[in-house]
Order: C-alpha cells, then sequence, then structure tokens
C-alpha cells in the first residue's frame, strides 16, 4: 500500500513539473495565447531568441549562447533603445502628436527610431557621421527618415553630430533630441527587457555576459538586472580599437587602445551616462583581426549572416569563456544582419586595404565580391 502511495506521489511530482516546464515553454515561445497578437510595431520589439553557437560551443567546451537581435522588427538589437527612448519622451510630456524625433545615430539607432516614428505618426531627422555604411542611409531614406550625414568629428567638437542634432531639436517646436548616448532611458529598456529575458531563457544559469559597447545601454542595462539576480555573473565590456573603454575600465584612463576600427556604432571616446555606474568586472579588447575572423566563422560555420559588431561579440564571448573554463555558459547579442554591411565587410578589394582579407579563411574567400 505504501509502495503504491509513493508511485503515485512521484508520478503526481513528476506530472506537476512536467506541466510547469511546458508552461515556461509556451510563455518563453510566445505561444500563450496572450501573446499571439503582437501590438502593432512596437509590440514585436524584444522577446528575442536565445541560441546556442553549436560549434563555438563545442570548441570552448562552454555554451555560448547568443540574443537573436536581428530578428527585432527593425532588424537590430537597437529597436530595444529606440523605443524606450520615444517612450520616455512622451512619458515626460516632450512630445506631442505629429512632432519630430531627432538623434545623433551611427545608424541602427535611427532605423528603429524611424520605423517606430511611421508606427507612431512623429517625423524622424537623423544626425550621422559621414563615415557610415551606405546601406544604413539608404535605408533610413527609404523608411522616411531626414537624414543629414555631417563630417565625423570628436565630441568635444561643437560639430560633433550628436550636438548638431541637440542643435537642431532646440531651434523647432513639438520636438525631443532623443540623447541616446546620455539619456539612461536606453539602458532601461534592456533592463526591463532584454535583462529578465535573458534570465528567463536561461533558467538562471548564466555565468557571464559580454557585449559590445557605443551608448553602453544594452551592457549597463542588461548587467545592472543580472546582477541584482545573482552578484556572481561576471559582466565584461568587449571594446574594438581605438575606443577608450578597455583602458578606462582596465588601467582607469580617458586614452584610445591603438589603431582604428572597421567596426560601426560600437567603441567610444568618453564615459557615457548610460555606462555610468554600470556593474562592469573587467574589459576585452577585440581587435578587428578577431572580430572579421569571427564573423566568417558565423556565417560559414554557424549559419549567421551578422555584421562585425556581432564577430566582435561572440569573439569576446570565447575569450570570456576560456577565462572561466569548462563548463560555463556565457551569453552576447548577435545585433543585426550583414545585408547592412554587405558593400563593405564582404567585399575583398575593402578588406585588402585593411590588412583584413588574411582573416577570411581561404576557403570562405570565393564568396566575396
Amino acid at each position: 500500500h505504501h509502495v503504491h502511495y509513493l508511485e503515485f506521489a512521484l508520478s503526481e511530482t513528476m506530472f506537476v513539473a512536467s506541466l510547469r516546464r511546458a508552461a515556461q515553454y509556451f510563455l518563453l515561445s510566445g505561444r500563450c495565447k496572450s501573446n499571439w497578437i503582437k501590438d502593432g510595431f512596437k509590440g514585436t520589439v524584444g522577446n528575442t531568441p536565445l541560441i546556442r553557437l553549436n560549434k563555438t560551443s563545442q570548441e570552448t567546451g562552454c555554451e555560448i549562447l547568443v540574443k537573436a537581435e536581428f530578428l527585432n522588427s527593425g532588424g537590430s538589437v537597437k529597436d530595444r533603445a529606440a523605443l524606450y527612448l520615444i517612450k520616455d519622451a512622451e512619458e515626460k510630456g516632450q512630445i506631442r502628436p505629429g512632432g519630430t524625433v531627432i538623434e545623433g545615430t551611427a545608424g541602427n539607432t535611427g532605423i528603429g527610431l524611424a520605423h517606430i516614428c511611421n508606427a507612431l505618426g512623429y517625423k524622424c531627422v537623423i544626425y550621422m557621421p559621414n563615415t557610415q555604411s551606405q546601406e544604413k542611409i539608404n535605408l533610413l531614406k527609404v523608411l522616411g527618415a531626414d537624414v543629414r550625414p555631417v563630417p565625423a568629428v570628436p565630441f568635444d567638437d561643437p560639430a560633433n553630430y550628436n550636438h548638431q542634432a541637440c542643435r537642431y531639436a532646440e531651434s523647432l517646436g513639438n520636438a525631443v533630441w532623443t540623447n541616446q548616448f546620455d539619456n539612461t532611458a536606453n539602458r532601461l529598456g534592456h533592463y526591463h527587457t532584454t535583462g529578465p529575458e535573458i534570465w528567463q531563457q536561461t533558467e538562471g544559469k548564466v555565468d557571464a555576459v559580454t557585449f559590445a559597447t557605443g551608448t553602453g545601454g544594452t551592457l549597463a542595462g542588461v548587467g545592472m538586472f543580472l546582477k541584482e539576480k545573482n552578484p556572481a555573473i561576471k559582466v565584461v565590456l568587449a571594446d574594438p580599437q581605438g575606443s577608450v573603454l578597455y583602458n578606462l575600465f582596465t588601467h582607469g584612463k580617458v586614452e584610445r587602445s591603438p589603431g582604428t576600427s572597421i567596426t560601426e556604432g560600437i567603441g567610444q571616446g568618453r564615459l557615457t551616462n548610460n555606462l555610468k555606474g554600470a556593474p562592469i568586472d573587467y574589459a576585452i579588447m577585440i581587435s578587428d583581426n578577431e572580430s572579421v575572423s569571427m564573423t566568417f566563422h558565423l556565417l560559414h560555420e554557424e549559419g549567421f549572416f551578422v555584421g562585425a559588431s556581432s564577430g566582435l561579440n561572440v569573439a569576446a564571448a570565447v575569450k570570456v569563456a576560456r577565462d572561466l573554463g569548462p563548463g560555463h555558459t556565457v551569453v552576447t547579442a548577435l545585433c543585426d544582419t550583414g545585408e547592412r554591411y554587405y558593400a563593405r565587410l564582404f567585399n575583398k578589394e575593402f578588406l585588402k586595404e585593411k590588412g583584413l582579407l588574411k582573416d577570411v579563411a581561404e576557403e570562405y574567400q570565393n564568396a566575396l565580391h
């Protein structure tokens, strides 16, 4: 009698556990009935899949997981910041229906803003450095944004694209400069979405996160949320060559690392408000050689056509995994797709001119245009 009762109790416990797992799956996969229909464009931002990179995981002995941020409807991780920057402006009464949203952006935040402005009935003006890919400029124009490329000059120069965006916003009525670099609504977007998603999707089994930073919103927001859940989780800043952040977080000096980078929208010459107070454990520097090599590995070995910032992120995740040793879980992001960089990053002459062709495995070079 006791044996039968025990068997029943065990089977009941297993059944309840199965129900709980099924419920978690349906909630996370968006198959719960309340999630079947999304609320317009803004309802499609976030809740991206977390994907295991199989070969990279096998090579490191760790779980290398990536948030598929290119699956946001605007095509990049920056859709999250764009949505929260506009929500912040609306909540503060800085913009009213029919108003103008103005931003200084290297491209992806502008693309996200342009999509959301179309959906919500705002006009969109984008100031950007004239060093950005033509694909991004063309896309912004197709999306209806007023695109204003300006010479790329340091932040302390009044002609910097951010300062020009700010001045233009001040000259208009019913307009807001969303100020993605220093408006902490940016990192709050990741604190409220990306961080919780990673925690839920890994079931709390995450040892480290690493992201490249431009504004710092992703790393800061995710890091702040995850550290509250488990202070032992490592938050690692990944920096391209030519940026000051590696030296700032490693040596306490605002000093650029040697060289320049072909990556777009990441790296920084100062500490932004979004990065101030972020719980960063340490920083690593990733060379363009490593970023390019990993970008082509992701394409030809894992199947993901992404840009160089995604290559940098995964190269950083591999370094962090090797620091931690086998058996750990490291999370990063695939920021956007390679289509936005096709003309340069996947061009044989461009890579040769930058001294990076040697970093593309010979068997992959035939696929370059």
